[in-house]
């Protein structure tokens, strides 16, 4: 892994979109795709190495990726036949892999190494638009199959430390995940995709509320965030959470201060929202 960065790598949970559409122009997806290419732009020097964690991969316990060229799953279906040819080549890094391994024990987790698990498209296809040049290395983290929201903060509090050392943190998800309502959005107007529209505005204001307000202390947004099902239209936006807990681990990763919206925009025809630490 590489020495130490001057400035700390950011730490950032995006919407990652619906599978290979913010690369091919899919609908619905033209301003993430917008923000997925400028994003970097605005980082004061590009990151020595990213981790990014995936909404899209779950182990018994933490697991990472610890080949040196790790390939690509295409993990999505019903796709244009060039949603299979996307090539992303960015190198792996199993010294990374090893680190993050180190920091997870250390805070009293297991973790496990998978030299054989490629990238997920929850990993390269935001990586694709960001990075193009496919030359960072990537190393990619499993989220833990329990699905509980304090181990997922616990994580990122483990994996703080990465930041100092130039590696970026990345949670790749979605801060809205139903998929029938999101179906009915990127249909068109209709009733139910009209309803599908408020409901995730009603949600993400109480994402952003507890991602950024600067007036709450760390402990409190923690529990807020781990208590996410309680939120207004917390379960109807994610019946299931696994695109949701990649910012579990973002804001325990944030060392406890307040994140900034980086994108505040529809995506597939709902409300969706970015966070950055």
């Amino acid at each position: 892994m590489a020495a130490a960065s001057a400035a700390r790598a950011p730490c950032i949970y995006l919407t990652h979109g619906g599978g290979p559409f913010p690369v091919i122009g899919g609908p619905g997806h033209a301003g993430l795709t917008k923000f997925l290419k400028a994003w970097p732009t605005s980082l004061p020097e590009p990151p020595k190495a990213l981790l990014v964690v995936s909404g899209h991969w779950e182990t018994a316990v933490p697991t990472v990726t610890s080949a040196p060229r790790p390939e690509l799953i295409y993990d999505y279906h019903g796709f244009p036949p060039e949603s299979y040819e996307i090539n992303y080549p960015a190198p792996g890094d199993p010294q990374l892999a090893d680190k993050v391994c180190s920091l997870l024990k250390a805070a009293g987790m297991e973790c496990q190494k998978d030299a054989k698990r490629g990238f997920d498209h929850g990993t390269f296809i935001p990586l694709v638009l960001a990075f193009p040049k496919a030359d960072i290395p990537v190393v990619q983290l499993s989220l833990a199959a329990s699905l509980d929201p304090q181990l997922h903060i616990k994580m990122g509090e483990a994996l703080a430390p990465l930041r100092d050392e130039g590696v970026a943190i990345i949670g790749s998800g979605s801060s809205f995940h139903n998929m029938p309502a999101l179906f009915a959005a990127m249909g068109g107007m209709s009733e139910a995709g009209r309803a599908a529209l408020q409901r995730s505005k009603t949600f993400d204001e109480w994402l952003q509320y507890v991602c950024t307000d600067p007036q709450l202390p760390y402990e409190k947004r923690a529990e807020l965030l781990a208590g996410w099902r309680k939120a207004p239209e917390g379960q109807y936006s994610h019946p299931r959470e696994e695109h949701l807990l990649p910012l579990h681990v973002c804001l325990g990763a944030g060392r406890g201060g307040a994140a900034k919206v980086v994108f505040d925009d529809l995506a597939m025809g709902v409300k969706c929202s970015s966070f950055q630490w």
